[in-house]
């Protein structure tokens, strides 16, 4: 765990001890574990959130040539990206209509 071995824990036990003492720690434990429920609680909410705002690009019709996606996670990308930032995967870049260069 963390590489710390039980003298370790053990230390760390007697120095919290000492400094909120005997009758607090089952308060902060309390109070670290409901704000640990609250935590995830909110994390579930943002991705169901997430997850029901914005469907894959199949519901905007026809996107703008720019628009380009990643082929493994369907991440949208920029025209300048090499790679999706969310996967790592490397993308193909298409036939580039670069405007103002000349022949």
């Amino acid at each position: 765990m963390f590489g710390l071995g039980t003298q370790e824990l053990l230390v760390i036990l007697v120095i919290v001890l000492v400094l909120f003492g005997a009758n607090r720690l089952p308060q902060l434990a309390r109070s670290l574990g409901s704000s640990l429920k609250e935590f995830k609680k909110g994390i579930d909410e943002a991705q169901a959130k997430e997850t029901s705002v914005s469907p894959p690009s199949a519901d905007r019709g026809a996107a703008t040539a720019s628009e380009r996606s990643c082929g493994q996670c369907k991440n949208p990308l920029a025209a300048d990206w090499t790679h999706c930032p969310r996967c790592g995967t490397a993308v193909t870049q298409g036939p580039s209509t670069r405007i103002g260069q000349g022949t």
